[in-house]
């Protein structure tokens, strides 16, 4: 019985954090947008490449080692061990604080040399701004792992919108505030940065005052393992999945390391390497989106997945395995093909005060775009396999993957003819080697073996589609307004009245080719609704 009871609120907190991701995703897309306008691609570089440095330590001292302290936590609570619970608290924390300590101190007295590895000198108010996050973050780990392995998710969810409203608020006004002072753009990215550091303090302060008041002052009888066995058991667990987790990271960390020290050997570009950089990066942000939108939804279906392979349901398996590409083909390739036709466009409407950079930034969606997609069909396959327990394989498959980037990055994006141009071309052509690896391992090990084929043809017909249809009506719409020219007002019109006829025609081609079933959107939120408003079958 007291375990029943206990089901709602495993599931209503899992709602809860869930919900505090979408709102924590749609904030910092809000914040993308109007940092670039403060800043343009000049202030992004800097901001980025403290940012990417603090990912990868990130990322070392809070991607698996949480998860550990989760199970562990859940484990012992699930048990009535108030003791043991209490005692991995403890052990892990002196763990946490060490690594954000090492961490931090490294960023704060290393900046020089950490800029000067970036191949980008002025990183180092940016990096120096960033560092006390790294302890604060690694403090918060611990303390949302060990709240949340007690089913008690609503603390983490608070924690990370006012960490992201601090980023938000906070960080853009110092932004802006250092530009009007007369500071430079290194200066106004590190203002940015401190809303980051600030937000993860304030965070911290929050989850420790929330534990000092709810303490279980209770009496226990169990007896704790020692700390050197917790030790072992919370290492065993998250250095496996840190590892995994770490490898896209790092790779991206040396990607910028290359791009910018690519760009500045070649003479003419030398001085303008960081705004080049600056200007790719306005892409990356525009296509970061749609798979923080798409993903969670096949994501509901995939616990599914993982309980009809526990019951040897290998058919069931492969329908769910299937209704999910199917899912994520009707998303994300319109969204791929929408961003590569109207990625130039849509830039130019959402960067009305760093235009020449939005225009700059317009050729990288053609190639962007389409990768935008890759990186969604990544996400999806990376846990397929994670389902099926081939956890060791989304690691090998990323390491290629980032391999083939940093290569034909050397090569294209140090070719004076093609220079930054050559960076959208090779993270397509990493995401597809990625991919195009997942999916066979997916089809190796499936019971039920998908048909890519049945799968993806439709969803791409109609996004060629729709995308020759947007375009078409942009275009027209543009030339009806201004004759062709781009003044912002009407580009924004135009741009608009564009997507907009993509949805609906888009819309009409998903239903007039059967491209979704019932069983699709069974398991999905809303998904009894949308299937009565589709007449699906």
């Amino acid at each position: 019985m007291s375990n029943n009871a206990k089901k709602p609120s495993f599931l209503g907190g899992a709602a809860i954090l869930a919900a505090a991701v979408a709102i924590v995703k749609v904030i910092g897309a809000v914040y993308k947008i109007p940092f670039g306008n403060i800043v343009g691609s000049e202030g992004q570089t800097y901001f980025n490449v403290a940012y990417n440095i603090y990912n990868v330590l990130l990322t070392i001292s809070t991607a698996g080692l949480p998860l550990a302290i989760s199970k562990l936590t859940s484990q012992a609570y699930a048990q009535g061990r108030e003791n043991q619970k209490h005692k991995i608290f403890r052990t892990a924390i002196w763990l946490f604080f060490a690594l954000g300590l090492i961490g931090a101190l490294l960023m704060y007295f290393c900046a020089s040399q950490l800029a000067a590895f970036m191949n980008e000198p002025l990183g180092y108010w940016p990096i120096r701004a960033l560092a006390p996050a790294v302890f604060c973050v690694c403090l918060l780990a611990c303390m949302r792992g060990y709240t949340q392995g007690q089913g008690n998710m609503t603390p983490t969810a608070v924690s990370q919108i006012l960490e992201a409203l601090c980023k938000l608020v906070l960080g853009l006004s110092l932004a802006w505030y250092f530009l009007k002072l007369g500071f430079g753009l290194d200066i106004a990215a590190a203002g940015a940065i401190l809303g980051v550091t600030v937000g993860t303090v304030l965070s911290m302060l929050f989850l420790m005052l929330y534990l000092l008041t709810h303490r279980d002052r209770g009496q226990a009888l169990d007896v704790p393992e020692s700390s050197g066995s917790i030790m072992r058991q919370v290492l065993s667990i998250g250095v496996p999945i840190t590892l995994s987790n770490s490898a896209m990271s790092i790779i991206t960390l040396v990607d910028t390391k290359n791009v910018l020290g690519r760009l500045q050997t070649i003479p003419e570009l030398a001085d303008s390497a960081a705004t080049l950089f600056g200007q790719y990066q306005f892409g990356m942000n525009l296509i970061n989106l749609p798979p923080s939108f798409v993903f969670p939804v096949t994501m509901s279906l995939i616990p599914f997945a993982a309980a009809a392979l526990t019951r040897k349901d290998s058919a069931q398996a492969g329908r769910i395995v299937s209704s999910a590409f199917r899912i994520i083909a009707v998303l994300a390739i319109p969204a791929g093909v929408g961003l590569s036709v109207m990625g130039g466009p849509a830039l130019l409407m959402l960067y009305p005060a760093q235009q020449t950079d939005a225009l700059a930034a317009g050729p990288h969606m053609r190639w962007l775009g389409i990768a935008c997609i890759f990186i969604c069909l990544m996400n999806l396959t990376n846990a397929i396999l994670q389902t099926y327990g081939k956890e060791k394989l989304p690691i090998i498959t990323v390491v290629i993957g980032g391999i083939t980037k940093i290569v034909l990055n050397y090569l294209l994006v140090g070719n004076p003819d093609i220079n930054i141009h050559g960076a959208p071309v090779s993270t397509l052509c990493c995401y597809m080697v990625i991919v195009g690896l997942n999916l066979y391992f997916v089809w190796k090990y499936s019971p039920e073996k998908p048909r890519y084929l049945q799968l993806f043809a439709k969803p791409v017909l109609a996004s060629v589609l729709m995308g020759g249809a947007v375009w078409a009506i942009h275009g027209l719409t543009l030339r009806a307004l201004t004759g062709g020219e781009y003044a912002y007002g009407a580009n924004a019109l135009a741009t608009a009245v564009g997507i907009g006829a993509g949805v609906v025609v888009y819309g009409i081609l998903v239903v007039a080719l059967r491209i979704l079933r019932a069983e699709d959107l069974q398991s999905v939120p809303r998904g009894a609704a949308l299937i009565k408003l589709l007449h699906l079958k």
